[in-house]
């Protein structure tokens, strides 16, 4: 098995703060678990760039530490900078990498290298009493900023509400670093909308900067009417055996090029998107959070238009094509 070379720091390396997330590399040119020491001692831990081109999380670092190059940090911070290599080709992931957000404690994926770091980044922070912990994304498609757990004790909800009203429940898939880390601390994903959104640096530093501040997770229980609170039912991905696109008419499966309008909106049953070559393949495969496969419970083809069956909300749809196969189509959502 190829050795992937964890490497700790104490301190923060010169010309981190300044670098664009491709040129990070040259700083770090592995992935890296930085740790910073605070005024409360249970740190923090904030992973970025588990996605190379989702670059938000790197950004809202460097302006967080920024505002306290002078004065002590309120907190202990650990920082995990992932895939860096993926990073410098603004990629999500490299094509020999495995996905760096499914490879930690509970992944389907096989041992790995990769699996292997994940598994002692959440052991050093399990030892080092972690506070919380906060995974920052970007998404491809129209999609609001959402926070989302894989627990719904109090604390994940009081961690995620701080970011917003519109909390995401979810348990697959497997392997994700907010999953692992549920297992230690309260923990939480952000997605804070596309990329090149300035305004997702900003929400994202204003969540961090909060959380260092935090002595402690708020104890009163969360009430149902300050949240939103939806819960991931299915996954879908296109058929491999499938081609796909969103402007080529001669493809098997023609979806319809606004398709990422849907992601947040209760969807009605009939609605279509998009057309198909063959009537007889189910050009869709949709897996619910036990690993059934409930691709009839939602998808139908009548007179070659892909339907949805059923009263349902998507999320993460996106137009770009690299993404739904590296990755999925779509997840499906029903209100909590």
């Amino acid at each position: 098995m190829k050795l992937l070379h964890l490497k700790q720091l104490d301190y923060l390396p010169e010309g981190l703060l300044e670098v664009s997330s491709k040129e990070l590399r040259t700083i770090l040119p592995e992935p890296t678990l930085i740790h910073l020491s605070g005024k409360h001692t249970a740190p923090l831990f904030v992973s970025v760039l588990l996605h190379g081109n989702e670059p938000t999380g790197f950004l809202a670092i460097q302006s967080l530490l920024k505002k306290y190059q002078d004065k002590e940090l309120p907190r202990s911070l650990s920082v995990f900078f992932g895939n860096v290599a993926a990073a410098s080709h603004d990629l999500r992931r490299l094509d020999k990498q495995p996905d760096y957000n499914r490879i930690w404690p509970g992944t389907e994926l096989p041992d790995s290298a990769e699996t292997q770091m994940a598994q002692e980044i959440v052991a050093i922070m399990k030892k080092r009493n972690v506070f919380a912990s906060v995974d920052v994304h970007n998404n491809t498609g129209l999609n609001p900023h959402y926070a989302c757990i894989n627990n719904l004790d109090n604390k994940f909800l009081q961690l995620a509400s701080l970011f917003g009203r519109l909390i995401v429940y979810f348990i697959r898939p497997k392997g994700v670093q907010s999953a692992a880390f549920a297992q230690i601390c309260p923990a939480v994903t952000l997605e804070c909308g596309r990329p090149d959104q300035k305004l997702g640096m900003e929400h994202a530093l204003e969540f961090l900067n909060c959380c260092l501040r935090l002595t402690e997770l708020p104890q009163h229980q969360i009430l149902a009417k300050n949240i939103d609170l939806f819960h991931t039912v299915a996954q879908v991905k296109i058929n491999d055996k499938i081609s796909f696109s969103f402007n080529n008419v001669d493809t098997d499966l023609l979806l319809k090029e606004d398709l990422e309008r849907m992601n947040f909106n209760e969807v009605s049953p009939g609605t279509v998107m998009g057309t198909c070559k063959n009537d007889a393949i189910m050009p869709l495969v949709a897996m619910n959070e036990y690993g059934n496969d409930v691709t009839d419970d939602f998808f139908s083809i009548q007179n070659g238009e892909l339907q949805i069956n059923r009263l349902t909300m998507p999320s993460m749809l996106t137009l770009n094509e690299d993404v739904i196969r590296q990755d999925c189509l779509c997840y499906l959502m029903e209100r909590m």
